[in-house]
């Protein structure tokens, strides 16, 4: 791990939020053994939200450490303005500077939508979306007074989006949603940030995690046979946001990257597909028609996750 030489984030300071455990823990390890500073903040949360510890982050510290790594554990609250401006703090108060911010935070609250509950929609919302908002926005407030000050800016930051907001996910609209939002946020701060040496892309990781081992259950099952390539540990998928991470993506924003096993894939969104022009206001039927013809052009969407 780190100390083994010079890594790829050699220098860089790098806070990973929701790194107690799962990808969030696989990341900060992996950022470390590149020779990273790592900001370890994690709740200590159960699955579903609930509960708190300072255990899970300390634990990560101390394996860091272990390693001959620097890392500090925060344990405040990313989804509230004063958390994600402390997070931001600590790495810049401890480190003396921020480079990299993974915002990786989430936790599960699956109902189909007849029987999702209010509370249950504002919980994952809060915890995913704000919880990639305000740390970007702390971070980014930060890099711009940086850049202002004629200070070199070189900052990337990795958002978590996921399969369910690409292409939806039975039973779990509340959180097919909040991911889908993630990836509109990442493309809005890509280009605003830009001017400031900001990069930021997501990724969309599938892999064995608290979240997944019970929702996908056969799929995220670990090999049974000795040697056999786990192609669902969380650590596949740090690589690439070690990479995305560092100074060597330069260039790369804007962008999102699925990530399983041993496998990365450059989504690429929503595109135009056949277009029909009238040049004028469509009748019902006229509209109707024409959208059908357009449907038996345009490619079959993909499916969505869970449905028969």
């Amino acid at each position: 791990m780190a100390g083994t030489g010079v890594g790829i984030c050699e220098g860089r300071v790098v806070v990973v939020t929701g790194a107690g455990r799962g990808l969030g823990r696989a990341h900060a390890l992996a950022f470390a053994a590149e020779g990273a500073k790592v900001v370890v903040n994690d709740l200590g949360v159960g699955p579903d939200g609930a509960g708190a510890s300072a255990s899970p982050a300390q634990r990560v510290v101390g394996e860091i450490a272990a390693a001959g790594g620097a890392a500090v554990a925060h344990g405040g609250d990313i989804a509230t303005a004063g958390g994600a401006a402390s997070l931001v703090a600590t790495a810049v108060e401890t480190f003396g500077r921020l480079d990299t911010l993974v915002n990786n935070a989430g936790f599960l609250r699956d109902r189909m939508l007849v029987n999702l509950e209010e509370d249950d929609w504002d919980a994952v919302m809060r915890v995913h979306l704000k919880g990639h908002f305000l740390p970007l926005k702390y971070a980014a407030q930060y890099w711009r007074t940086e850049a202002k000050a004629g200070r070199e800016v070189a900052a990337r930051v990795v958002n978590t989006s996921s399969g369910a907001g690409l292409l939806g996910s039975v039973g779990q609209g509340n959180y097919s949603a909040a991911k889908a939002g993630i990836v509109g946020l990442t493309l809005v701060a890509a280009e605003e940030m830009g001017r400031y040496g900001v990069q930021v892309n997501a990724i969309a990781p599938a892999a064995r995690t608290r979240m997944t081992e019970r929702t996908f259950a056969e799929t995220m099952a670990a090999p049974g046979a000795p040697g056999e390539f786990d192609a669902m540990a969380p650590e596949n998928v740090s690589p690439l946001v070690v990479w995305l991470g560092s100074a060597a993506s330069a260039g790369v924003t804007g962008r999102v990257f699925e990530a399983e096993g041993g496998r990365i894939t450059v989504m690429e969104g929503w595109r135009a597909g056949p277009t029909a022009d009238k040049g004028a206001r469509w009748t019902p039927a006229e509209a109707g028609e024409t959208a059908s013809k357009l449907l038996a052009e345009s490619a079959t969407p993909g499916r969505v996750y869970g449905a028969r």
